[in-house]
């Protein structure tokens, strides 16, 4: 009977043995490599110029536990009032697949520049998702664009001196 329960347990050791071989670990994350590209392309693609208050304003000394969670001033023009969103908040909510296919498919209001950004190699798109999604959340959600026929509260940059882009 001792005989039969050690050929039992070992039956079971082996099968769970042999049952963790073939299980995947989980994926490891950004390499420091793609962290930094990444970082590099925030930094000079200007992306906190909008999306980091005060970083004109510093002369880009925000500590980057500020980066890239929105600004409360607006960019008024002929498509309304836009704000620079939270895009560290964005990122949590999006996957990198929806990032690149936005990016490529996105036709948004100015200032952002999307048809900057779509110049980009899908790899430095995913980069830069990865880089500000390793920042981790931060921030509060941007404000709700407003309409153009309505006035926006202070404070907003007017640019409807600016002409109006004709197709």
């Amino acid at each position: 009977m001792k005989a039969r329960t050690l050929a039992f347990i070992a039956l079971g050791a082996t099968a769970a043995l042999f049952a963790t071989v073939g299980a995947s670990s989980p994926p490891a994350g950004p390499s420091a490599a793609t962290l930094a590209r990444g970082r590099a392309l925030v930094v000079y693609g200007t992306c906190n110029d909008c999306h980091t208050a005060g970083w004109r304003d510093s002369d880009g000394a925000v500590p980057v536990a500020r980066w890239l969670t929105g600004s409360a001033v607006g960019f008024r023009g002929w498509w309304g009032t836009s704000y620079p969103t939270n895009v560290r908040l964005d990122f949590q909510a999006m996957a990198e697949d929806g990032w690149v296919q936005a990016v490529r498919t996105r036709a948004g209001h100015p200032p952002m520049v999307w048809q900057d950004l779509r110049q980009l190699p899908d790899s430095d798109l995913r980069a830069i998702y990865q880089f500000v999604k390793s920042l981790g959340p931060a921030g509060v959600p941007a404000p709700n664009a407003v309409e153009p026929w309505r006035d926006p509260s202070p404070p907003f940059v007017d640019m409807r001196a600016l002409p109006t882009p004709h197709p």
